[in-house]
């Protein structure tokens, strides 16, 4: 990382920056399995221990019941050493926002006002409405929140992340998806959380399904602080295919025979790079594109249109908003 971040402080192009937001992500995945052996082992060969990625969840975070996947998928091969699947989280995995949540979470621990949550909702309306970012509304966000959370404890920001999520994943899940992560499972099939969360919320929730592991945008620390800086910039868009990409390098998978599965035409860049691209709970925009490429449809909205269900495109705010939200918290916790 100490590359990463001394390319961090220059100032580089877009391209350069989703590339190193894209190396990143990968490189904290590969840190986690490795820091975590036993669970890399059970996750990529199931089949010599099936009940290993139960036991990674515990039983009160899963349904009581894993639901059959849709018919028409395509069938996983198994324990194939170089496919796997990659999942994004918003209303592709949760019901909503895991930022929102994650908020929600802090407001009823008395760690945000009414006044932080109202305008968190503000900008979560926004997105919903228009539907794309506001540049200058995501640069204004990301600079207030990262100001926030700018020499405050990663190991803060990851304890609230668990406390919140422990009572909110499972209640959130779409069934529908959730079989979809278990199939691949089954199959033997490593599996990745790809979201533009930061990555601490994205590991919880990867944690509490059994995946193998997440992909979520790296906030820059030092000595265990936040420095107030990303490295590269949100894991939003191209930065997501990114991440896949450099994951797939050092994981030696053959994105032909990988499987992607998003709810937003953002995610076009990732869904475009596997063999198997699902389009689950979509937009409008990724509905069109995935008819005119004759991509596989998975709706589990029971017949609400996105419009009214969807948070589309709110994941690049959610993300700044958000880590906005959890750096007032742990300036509260600090300070109480």
């Amino acid at each position: 990382m100490a590359v990463l971040r001394r390319l961090t402080q220059a100032r580089r192009s877009t391209t350069a920056r989703t590339a190193l937001a894209g190396e990143a992500a990968a490189e904290a995945a590969e840190a986690a399995l490795r820091a975590e052996p036993a669970t890399a082992a059970t996750t990529a060969a199931p089949q010599e221990q099936p009940t290993a990625p139960q036991e990674q969840t515990p039983a009160a975070d899963r349904p009581a019941k894993t639901p059959k996947a849709p018919a028409g998928n395509h069938t996983p091969e198994r324990d194939d050493p170089r496919a796997a699947a990659f999942f994004d989280c918003d209303n592709t995995i949760l019901r909503g926002a895991a930022i929102f949540y994650l908020g929600v979470g802090l407001y009823r621990r008395g760690f945000l006002t009414r006044r932080d949550i109202a305008r968190f909702a503000w900008q979560q309306a926004w997105f919903r409405l228009h539907g794309a970012e506001d540049p200058d509304h995501m640069a204004d966000a990301q600079h207030t929140a990262l100001g926030l959370v700018a020499g405050k404890r990663t190991a803060d920001l990851e304890a609230i992340c668990e406390e919140v999520f422990e009572e909110v994943v499972a209640e959130k899940i779409w069934p529908g998806t959730r079989a979809l992560v278990q199939m691949h499972l089954d199959a033997g099939q490593r599996v990745w959380l790809v979201t533009a969360a930061p990555l601490e919320v994205a590991r919880v929730i990867a944690r509490r399904l059994g995946m193998t592991g997440a992909l979520g945008t790296v906030a820059e620390a030092r000595g265990g602080l936040y420095t107030g800086r990303l490295v590269g910039e949100l894991l939003h868009g191209p930065a997501k295919a990114a991440a896949v990409r450099a994951l797939a390098r050092r994981e030696r998978l053959d994105l032909d025979r990988c499987a992607a599965y998003s709810d937003s035409a953002n995610d076009i860049p990732m869904l475009s790079l596997v063999g198997h691209p699902y389009v689950v709970n979509p937009d409008g925009a990724l509905r069109r594109h995935a008819r005119a490429q004759g991509w596989r449809v998975r709706d589990f909205r029971t017949g609400r249109k996105a419009a009214r269900v969807g948070l589309p495109a709110a994941a690049a705010l959610g993300v700044a908003a958000g880590a906005a939200a959890a750096g007032v918290a742990l300036h509260r916790r600090r300070h109480a």
